[in-house]
This record gives structure tokens, sequence and C-alpha cells, in this order.
């Protein structure tokens, strides 16, 4: 059965080595026949979360704040997969896609109990160092509360520089994550 995935990408990097893990990543997928969207954040006008607790009102339209995320919400409601996908910044994810993933919370106040849609997620990863072990934290954390199901972790260290990540087994990795979805 085909799924709809959707790809929140946090870097700056249209091209860099986060994009590249996507790229393996789409690749796997859509050989097996499932769709991809992807978000390229950093282009996109997304403000901060206001914790104002008045969305959830018009499910079309759920936050308050009228931006981009209004592209996003009804791909990430149609969605049985969210991949987060990220450049290690400060220990954790960009804050493209922090503030991105905060602003979904308007959807789970469309629910007379805040539940968040029920999906399964992927967390990608490109870094410069290998101190994964915060975002790798916040990541299950997050799926626990979330009562998401991860479907798996594609982590790369030891890229910096664009391109650095050519050669690298997690491309690999991250192309067989994608043809194994079933």
């Amino acid at each position: 059965m085909s799924k709809k995935i959707v790809i929140l990408n946090g870097s700056p990097r249209k091209n860099g080595n986060t994009a590249e893990l996507i790229k393996s990543f789409t690749k796997g997928a859509q050989e097996v026949g499932h769709t991809v969207t992807e978000f390229f954040l950093n282009e996109m006008n997304i403000r901060g979360c206001l914790g104002c607790c008045a969305g959830g009102k018009n499910p079309e339209s759920p936050c308050v704040q009228k931006d981009d995320m209004l592209k996003i919400y009804p791909e990430y409601k149609a969605a049985d997969i969210v991949l987060l996908a990220s450049p290690l910044y400060y220990w954790t994810i960009s804050g493209q896609l922090k503030t991105a993933f905060d602003r979904l919370f308007a959807v789970a106040e469309c629910d007379p109990n805040y539940r968040n849609p029920l999906k399964e997620s992927i967390l990608l990863m490109a870094a410069e160092g290998n101190g994964f072990e915060e975002s790798v934290y916040w990541y299950d954390r997050l799926m626990n509360h979330l009562r998401w199901k991860s479907l798996g972790k594609v982590l790369c260290g030891g890229v910096m520089e664009v391109g650095d990540i050519e050669g690298k087994k997690e491309l690999a990795d991250a192309y067989e994550l994608g043809k194994s979805i079933k």
C-alpha cells in the first residue's frame, strides 16, 4: 500500500548534506511506490508559535497566524509518515525545523482533547561531529509524547562542508530506509 510521506527539511542549505540524505531516502521510497512531498523550510515564511492556544477553530486553517504553514497543514494532516530532516545545530535540530514543528500544535488544537494525529516518523540528520545524543533524546521523547511510531533514524556525522557526505554509508542507509517502508 502506497504511503504519503511529508518531509520537513530544516536545513538552510538547499543542496547540502541533509539534502543528500533526503534525496537518497526519497529515491528509495518512490521506487517502492510512496508519494513524497518535501518542504524546504528555510525558504518559507513561517513565524514562531505565539503560544496563544487560540487555534483549532478551523481545520482548514488551524492556526491564527496566516503564513506558509497553510501550505504544510493539509499535507501534514494527509500524511502517513512525517520525516524530520535537519543538520545538527548546537546539539539539536535547526531552528527552522523546530519553528515549523511547534506550529503543528494548531492541528492538535482541532481535537477537543488536543490529540495530535497519529503518524509514523523518521529522523535524518547530518553534522560536522557525531554528538547526536541530545537530538535523539528529543526525538525519542517527542515520538513517545505524540504516540507516533519511529520507523528509523539516519545520523551522519563528519560532514561539515557541502559534498562531504559523498560516499558515506549513511546515504545507502537512507535509501534502504525509504525502500523498507511498508
